[in-house]
C-alpha cells in the first residue's frame, strides 16, 4: 500500500457489499443475522468506548433495545470479517445534560445513554478520528457521511416530493416521477503549495487563535483538479501556481467531501488575499513548520492531526511526498 493510503479514513479495505444492497430478502435476513452488528450514531457522534488514547467503534447487536429509538431504517455499511455492519441514527433522542458544545468547531463533549454503560459515549469524529483504527474511522466516517445526506435530501431534487429509501440505504427514489437520487460526495482540492524551503499556509476566519492550515477549495462543474489548484490559489492568496501534481486523498464526513491533496510550485512570493475568502496567508518554512508541529512556535497552530493538510505538512517535511 503507498504512504499516501494511509491517510485518516483510507485504507482500511472495508467490503461494501455494494452487490446485495438490491437484494431485500437478503438484507432482511442480515438484519436477522445473530453475528450482524450496528455502528450507532447521535447527531453526527459516532457511539465509542475505551481509554482517550485507543478509542474504539461500539458494535451493537441487532436486537439492543435502544435501536428502538432509531428513526429511520438502518444503512447496511458492508461486511467486517464476513459479517455484515449496519448503522442506526438516534439523534431524536434528548440528553438531559448539557449539550450546548454540540456542533461547535471543538466540541469535547460526549453523551451517554441511560440504557447503554458508562463507559460508552457518543463522541465528535474530529476530536477522536486519530486514535481510532483505520477500520473503525472508515467505518464511522461512512456512517457519518450516509446519514449526514439521508438528513438533508429527504424530498426529490426534481419535482419536491418525499422520497424513499432504497438499497439498503444507498439511494432514494422519488415515489411522484420516479426520479433516483444517490448519495453526495462533493470533490475538494487542497493544496501543498511550495516556493523554495518554503510553504503556503492560510487560515479562514472562526478558526482558533493561531490555526493555519493549506489552502483549499471545492472542485467546480467542469474543471479538471489541476485547475481547481491554480484558480483557488490565485483567488485566495494571489499567488499564480504552475506544475500541479496529485498526491492523496481523503474522504472527509463534514458533512461529505472527498478531499484531493495536490503538491503545486509557485510562481511568485507576493501575496494578496481574498478577505472574502480567507482572513490571512503567509509564506512560512520548513524549519518553522516543523516547530510549530512541535509545539515550539507560539502563534502558529498547524493543521490538526489526522486532516489530511497535516498528512501532506509531515510528508513534506519529511521529504516523503510521492
Amino acid at each position: 500500500m503507498r504512504n499516501a493510503e494511509q491517510v485518516t479514513f483510507g485504507g482500511s479495505g472495508l467490503d461494501r457489499a455494494a452487490e446485495i444492497r438490491g437484494n431485500v430478502p437478503e438484507v432482511a435476513a442480515l438484519l436477522q443475522h445473530a453475528e450482524s452488528r450496528t455502528i450507532l450514531l447521535w447527531r453526527g457522534k459516532p457511539l465509542l468506548t475505551g481509554a482517550p488514547d485507543a478509542r474504539v467503534l461500539v458494535r451493537l447487536p441487532l436486537d439492543h433495545p435502544i435501536l428502538k429509538e432509531a428513526r429511520s431504517a438502518p444503512i447496511l455499511l458492508g461486511r467486517e470479517d464476513g459479517a455484515a455492519r449496519f448503522a442506526h441514527d438516534i439523534s431524536g433522542w434528548t440528553p438531559t445534560a448539557d449539550v450546548s458544545d454540540v456542533g461547535a468547531f471543538i466540541d469535547q463533549s460526549e453523551q451517554r445513554h441511560p440504557t447503554l454503560p458508562q463507559d460508552h459515549g457518543f463522541a465528535e469524529l474530529r476530536a477522536v478520528m486519530t486514535v481510532l483504527s483505520p477500520r473503525d474511522a472508515e467505518l464511522a466516517a461512512t456512517a457519518k457521511a450516509i446519514i449526514g445526506w439521508h438528513d438533508t435530501h429527504g424530498f426529490c431534487a426534481r419535482c419536491g416530493v418525499a422520497s424513499d429509501v432504497t438499497q439498503a440505504g444507498w439511494q432514494r427514489v422519488c415515489p411522484a416521477c420516479g426520479a433516483g437520487h444517490f448519495p453526495r460526495t462533493d470533490p475538494v482540492v487542497i493544496m501543498l503549495i511550495t516556493r523554495g524551503n518554503k510553504v503556503l499556509l492560510g487560515r479562514s476566519p472562526g478558526w482558533p487563535e493561531g490555526m493555519y492550515s493549506c489552502l483549499a477549495g471545492f472542485v467546480e462543474p467542469g474543471e479538471t483538479i489541476e485547475a481547481a489548484v491554480r484558480r483557488e490559489v490565485w483567488e485566495e492568496a494571489g499567488v499564480r501556481v504552475g506544475n500541479v501534481r496529485y498526491l492523496s486523498s481523503q474522504p472527509w464526513p463534514f458533512p461529505a467531501s472527498l478531499m484531493f491533496g495536490c503538491h503545486g510550485d509557485a510562481l511568485s512570493d507576493e501575496i494578496t488575499i481574498d478577505p472574502h475568502e480567507i482572513e490571512d496567508a503567509l509564506w512560512v518554512s520548513r524549519e518553522e513548520v516543523m516547530d510549530a508541529l512541535a509545539g515550539l512556535r507560539p502563534g502558529l497552530l498547524p493543521a490538526r492531526k489526522g486532516a489530511i493538510a497535516h498528512f501532506l505538512l509531515r510528508n513534506w517535511l519529511a521529504d516523503t511526498v510521492e
